[in-house]
């Protein structure tokens, strides 16, 4: 007995690529635009639709599902970033650690202790934390996942997507209240 259309599982041609596009991107760039920049965004988004075209064009999906597996193939793209960055930082130091006269300590040191209080102490804290603590608690928090569209993004079971996002509020909890800061009064400032 052949299926009807209506009954038939959707598959992955051009027009579903671009309805997907246009349904996804622009959140999708929101998460990464978050982590690395708005224009390394834009580049991992490209290169995360690429992949899904590459490697699930024609087959059948749904569209939550690919939803949420985009979003794990733009965090493993992030991971590529974050090492290359790390690489091209280190090489940079070595490179340039002969040149530290006093102007130019001065000036990273003022460069860093803007950028510590522009990003306030929350951002020490998730760096931090495990990577795999991180990754769960800012696709819940910035991308508004719940655990199982985590789970599905990271491909991993959903026990452990709850089990990694309590671990990492209880250690931001822990470094809150370590703190002799506080928080609330300064956000009525």
């Amino acid at each position: 007995m052949a299926l009807t259309p209506e009954e038939a599982p959707a598959v992955l041609d051009e027009a579903a690529l671009l309805d997907l596009y246009e349904s996804t991107a622009e959140r999708l760039h929101r998460y990464v635009a978050r982590r690395v920049g708005a224009d390394t965004a834009q580049d991992v988004v490209s290169e995360a639709f690429l992949v899904l075209w590459d490697q699930r064009a024609g087959q059948a999906y749904d569209a939550d599902a690919v939803r949420a597996w985009l979003y794990g193939v733009a965090t493993n793209l992030l991971r590529g970033h974050v090492r290359a960055e790390e690489r091209k930082l280190r090489a940079w130091s070595k490179e340039h650690a002969a040149r530290t006269d006093e102007a130019d300590i001065g000036d990273r040191a003022s460069a860093a202790a803007d950028a510590g209080t522009l990003a306030g102490p929350l951002t020490a804290w998730l760096a931090e934390l495990r990577v795999e603590e991180r990754e769960v608690l800012l696709l819940h928090a910035w991308a508004d996942f719940t655990p199982a569209e985590i789970a599905v993004a990271l491909d991993v079971p959903v026990a452990t997507v709850r089990t990694r996002l309590h671990r990492g509020r209880a250690r931001l909890r822990t470094r809150l209240a370590a703190t002799d800061h506080d928080f609330k009064e300064d956000s009525h400032a």
